[in-house]
């Protein structure tokens, strides 16, 4: 019993470290610095606590149900990747030139009412997914669920409780981390300022349009080794 503990702990160890640099909440707290500063402190709150949700779903919805999803909508992990850098990169042109200054005559209330629209529902896009749950996080969690299931069941390795638990427990870990740091984010709004928020915004948003770029790139190499493998 000690020894399936101790292959649970590494194996969580292990889905952590594969998954941090993928994951990697502070892109979500850049987004939320820059997406998330016409709402009020009650709708921030809301905002962080369903982004965290939405995170731990769609990971274990990746894991469990992520194969047979692409499968039954003839989704290629090629098409994901490039579907995903487009949106990466939509999401970074416009974070890297915003439309702040509003057309000739509108007021400043105006533009106001409008960010808030514009920023109301940002905890699923793109808090969650892209910003944690990106579509390289999602491609690595389902390749990592097939080869889990295939190598359990041809050397039968784990107890099928831990094959259910680490996915559960990583993602929530990874859940509770982008919610801490979306909370320590409002702090740093208070710390660097509106200009500070503005200058994270851009950088961000240059690095955005640079990840999408390079979803595509490596979307479309994978779709060309595909034809060349076929061919």
């Amino acid at each position: 019993m000690i020894e399936n503990f101790v292959e649970l702990f590494k194996l969580v160890g292990i889905g952590l470290a594969l998954m941090l640099p993928l994951a990697n909440p502070l892109t979500a707290m850049s987004l939320y610095l820059a997406l998330g500063k016409h709402l009020s402190p009650t709708e921030r709150a809301t905002q962080i606590r369903l982004a965290a949700w939405y995170t731990v779903a769609i990971m274990l919805v990746a894991f469990y149900a992520g194969s047979w999803i692409m499968h039954a909508f003839g989704i290629s992990l090629p098409g994901l990747r490039i579907s995903g850098g487009l949106i990466v990169g939509f999401l970074g042109f416009t974070m890297l030139f915003p439309s702040d200054a509003g057309p000739d005559g509108e007021t400043d209330k105006q533009v106001e009412l409008q960010g808030n629209a514009r920023a109301e529902n940002i905890a699923f896009v793109p808090l969650a997914l892209p910003g944690t749950a990106g579509p390289g996080t999602i491609a690595i969690i389902i390749t990592l669920a097939s080869k889990m299931h295939e190598g359990n069941a041809t050397n039968g390795g784990y107890p099928a409780w831990i094959i259910v638990a680490v996915p559960v427990i990583v993602a929530g870990l990874l859940g509770g981390l982008l919610y801490v740091c979306l909370r320590s984010a409002s702090r740093l709004v208070s710390l660097i300022g509106k200009n500070g928020v503005e200058a994270i915004s851009r950088v961000m948003g240059f690095l955005l349009v640079c990840m999408g770029v390079q979803f595509v790139i490596d979307g479309t190499y994978a779709v060309i080794a595909l034809h060349r493998a076929a061919g």
